[in-house]
């Protein structure tokens, strides 16, 4: 009997993102695999059922889920969702694990075997399924749309008969892989750009972008990032001095873009009211961190607001307001990763728990919680 792979249809209404597309399908089937798709799981990304078809999908329905040896989700599965689901079966997601302790201990009491694909490794064997990069890449490029969208000017500088229409000036908080996206875009459209970042590789990378790089470069911010090269965390006289010199900086902004977001914990704060009050009426804000509670003082999970007559935009899952593209890289990093857990000789699953892959990115296995920053020991033993 051939292993199954089911693409799931997401549960959740603000999800309109599909964990496959044609193009993983067949790729899935070159592994020797069958693929269900369950029916309408990638209309809001632009993909009908009759494209999975033609790819060689059998288009099923959430009775599938049961009998398959793998599940493709884009977010963790609900109670109902893993109740269906044999145990044994991999399901691979993004599991959102920080602070969701139960909803871990669910999946590892219905004897799934899951894995969390924001844990993937920063290492280059890993690059092509990291979907951290890929979803940020493009949140960072939907913000700086989403700014232009609230911003009732041009961006570019405009010479015209009539006069000069000056270009935006844009300040991207945060310059990862989010935050350079927003920079390139923002060039692209003609503003006048400036970022800041905690971790001194960062300075380059701005530049190399066009861009004017705004820090305190003391010696704390020269060692300030860590080995899997995220920010490290800084302290309150670097935080307070880094705000003294962004504050000044943003009162001459149209439009300042926010990034800043560390694992596991809470955004850290970096716009405050009283830098919003100083800004011109008309000026946008967009917080791309409102999920983790947020880098602007009045930005709402979920909304535009207006503080002081600034818009601070709160949009939720960003990448999926352009669901179309985000679905194609998400599947393309789930199928990589998948790959990786196959015989393709023998058409069958062979994970090996001791792939460094599998033993940062496996939350449960074999009834048991296995990761341990969430309380396993990745030796899959209860």
């Amino acid at each position: 009997m051939s292993v199954s792979v089911y693409i799931a249809r997401e549960s959740s209404p603000d999800e309109p993102r599909v964990a496959g597309s044609p193009e993983t399908v067949k790729k899935i089937l070159s592994f020797g695999l069958e693929v269900v798709v369950e029916a309408g799981a990638g209309r809001c990304s632009r993909i009908p059922d009759a494209e999975f078809e033609k790819a060689g999908a059998r288009i099923g329905s959430a009775a599938d889920a049961k009998t398959a040896d793998v599940i493709l989700k884009v977010r963790r599965p609900i109670a109902g969702e893993i109740a269906a689901y044999k145990p044994g079966a991999l399901v691979i997601a993004i599991m959102d694990p920080y602070g969701n302790a139960e909803a871990i201990a669910a999946m590892a009491n219905a004897g799934v075997t899951a894995f969390a694909m924001e844990l993937m490794p920063r290492i280059t064997r890993a690059q092509s399924m990291d979907v951290l990069s890929s979803q940020a890449n493009l949140a960072g490029y939907q913000a700086v749309i989403d700014a232009a969208h609230e911003y009732d000017r041009a961006l570019p500088m405009m010479m015209t008969a009539a006069g000069t229409v000056p270009a935006a000036k844009v300040f991207v908080m945060g310059a990862g892989v989010a935050g350079l996206q927003a920079i390139a875009t923002a060039r692209r459209l003609g503003a006048v750009v400036s970022a800041t970042d905690v971790r001194p590789a960062a300075k380059e990378q701005v530049a190399s972008l066009g861009a004017k790089f705004i820090a305190v470069e003391d010696e704390e911010f020269k060692a300030a990032e860590t080995a899997g090269g995220y920010a490290k965390e800084m302290s309150k006289e670097y935080q307070a001095k880094q705000a003294a010199l962004v504050a000044d900086h943003i009162s001459k902004q149209d439009i300042v873009i926010t990034t800043a977001l560390i694992p596991g914990r809470p955004a850290p704060r970096l716009v405050t009211r009283e830098m919003l009050h100083s800004m011109k009426p008309g000026s946008v804000v967009v917080d791309l961190a409102v999920e983790r509670g947020g880098n602007v003082e009045g930005a709402e999970a979920g909304k535009v607001t207006e503080v002081a007559g600034v818009k601070v935009v709160g949009h939720l899952n960003v990448p999926g307001r352009i669901a179309a593209s985000a679905s194609l890289l998400y599947a393309k990093n789930l199928v990589t990763f998948l790959e990786t857990m196959v015989s393709k000789e023998e058409k069958r699953l062979a994970v090996n728990m001791e792939d460094e892959l599998v033993k940062a990115t496996a939350l449960t296995y074999g009834g048991a919680v296995v990761h341990p920053a969430f309380g396993g020991t990745n030796e899959g033993e209860k």
